[in-house]
């Protein structure tokens, strides 16, 4: 595993860039938008393991065990209802940037062999203990008014 770089679309949950909403940015396979308080169903109990990365790690892969078709509900970024169905890649991504907003890093969905090997890469890497960039608040407020159309 390790260092490769599969042929991975660009994906970012807002708390990884210092936003404290429940809202990511996708796009795989063409399919690209924003998914804001997403909820996962699963409709089978299929799954899939292959390689994933993420920004929090970066220039790391390993395989990780996710199911391989789920349902996402949540709003886009204009505040209307939405429901994403994905296999594959897809499936992934959305389960992958879930979990960030819920706190969970991927590296949290390893089993103990492969964990073990990302956190001794983690541990060994060229970025490994920089100081990690100061996050600032932003002092205009947030209203949420993009989440609200249509709620007034």
């Amino acid at each position: 595993m390790g260092a490769r770089r599969p042929g991975v679309t660009g994906l970012s949950a807002a708390p990884q860039i210092g936003v404290g909403l429940r809202v990511f940015a996708y796009s795989v396979g063409g399919e690209r938008g924003y998914l804001v308080n997403p909820s996962l169903s699963f409709p089978d109990e299929e799954e899939q393991d292959g390689p994933e990365g993420c920004m929090s790690f970066p220039g790391l892969y390993y395989d990780v065990k996710r199911r391989q078709n789920t349902v996402a509900r949540g709003f886009t970024d204009r505040g209307d209802p939405v429901q994403i169905a994905g296999s594959a890649t897809l499936a992934r991504c959305m389960q992958h940037e879930t979990d960030h907003l819920d706190g969970i890093l991927f590296i949290d969905r390893m089993d103990p062999a492969t964990r073990k090997a990302a956190m001794r890469a983690i541990r060994e890497a060229p970025w490994s203990g920089l100081t990690p960039p100061r996050v600032r608040v932003s002092p205009h407020p947030l209203g949420g008014s993009a989440c609200l159309r249509g709620q007034e």
